[in-house]
């Protein structure tokens, strides 16, 4: 899969940015060195408390409290679960994204622009794009050249596939500092403290619990660090791409979908940021599209 890149095998074992989602302790990581992709599909990851082990699949890194389980399984929230689907992750970035402009979101090319704004003052450090879907920003991020790594995060494994064709249909270098990991945004496997930069696009509305996912976003956050997200605004004419009439063409394919997902009013997302420790709230408002930013102190 990755015969094209070469890279020497490194035996010693050493301390990962990566941490085991149970107890949070640092991963040991047999293998080559990098974030990129290569070096992550051939290394293995184990907890130097609880010894649970972590390998890639098929591209991917699977840092969920579930991997490696052969009997157990569970199930999200069917918002959640919608996008484990192979048909909406196959369609996110060919028609579905675009028509969030419909709620006045500026479009990939200027919603990055304004976030890397917000991440000046971390710019050089790990950037993590959690929910990152099928890598739409992941892969802008990391072309960039302005990060030392970044970690495309997300629960559906299939748009974690998609991101990878993307990267390969894109001809991006695969040595480039990009990861591929799948987690829970409630169960983030990072160290307290250690990660510079977290983007979340047009996401929070989708998650199971907003509140456990900006404490862990707070949690993990080094002092100083970025927290950027955009999301839909409740409003009472909020036409945006999960309401009822744009869900029913998916539906008559996926099947009936959890219609409640999580809008809020802009005070409410000041006060949820402010209420998990992070400070110098910030937002950029265009109708339901709402970009904001706190930090950590």
């Amino acid at each position: 899969m990755f015969q094209e890149i070469k890279t020497e095998l490194n035996d010693t074992p050493k301390t990962e940015v990566f941490a085991c989602p149970v107890c949070y302790e640092p991963l040991i990581r047999k293998g080559p060195p990098g974030m990129n992709l290569p070096a992550i599909y051939r290394s293995g990851f184990k907890c130097s408390k609880c010894n649970k082990s972590f390998t890639s699949k098929d591209v991917f890194l699977d840092l969920t409290v579930t991997s490696g389980m052969k009997e157990y399984s569970e199930l999200k929230p069917a918002r959640t679960e919608l996008f484990r689907s192979p048909l909406v992750s196959f369609l996110y970035e060919r028609g579905w994204r675009q028509n969030f402009n419909r709620s006045g979101f500026p479009g990939r090319d200027e919603e990055f622009q304004m976030a890397q704004d917000y991440f000046k003052p971390v710019a050089g450090g790990i950037l993590v794009d959690v929910s990152c879907g099928s890598g739409l920003f992941s892969r802008k991020f990391a072309s960039s050249g302005a990060y030392s790594a970044v970690i495309a995060l997300d629960f559906s494994e299939n748009m974690l596939r998609q991101c990878y064709d993307y990267i390969r249909q894109e001809e991006t270098p695969m040595n480039t500092n990009l990861a591929l990991v799948r987690a829970d945004i409630s169960r983030l496997p990072f160290a307290s403290c250690s990660i510079d930069a977290i983007h979340a696009g047009a996401a929070i509305h989708c998650w199971p619990s907003p509140s456990n996912a900006i404490a862990e976003i707070s949690r993990v956050l080094k002092p100083g660090g970025v927290f950027v997200a955009t999301t839909f605004l409740s409003t009472p004419t909020n036409s945006g791409p999960f309401s009822i009439d744009a869900l029913r063409p998916l539906r008559q394919i996926v099947g009936p979908v959890n219609s409640s997902y999580n809008f809020f009013t802009e005070g409410e997302l000041k006060d949820l940021c402010i209420s998990c420790g992070l400070v110098n709230y910030s937002s950029k408002v265009q109708r339901s599209f709402i970009m904001f930013s706190g930090q950590k102190p």
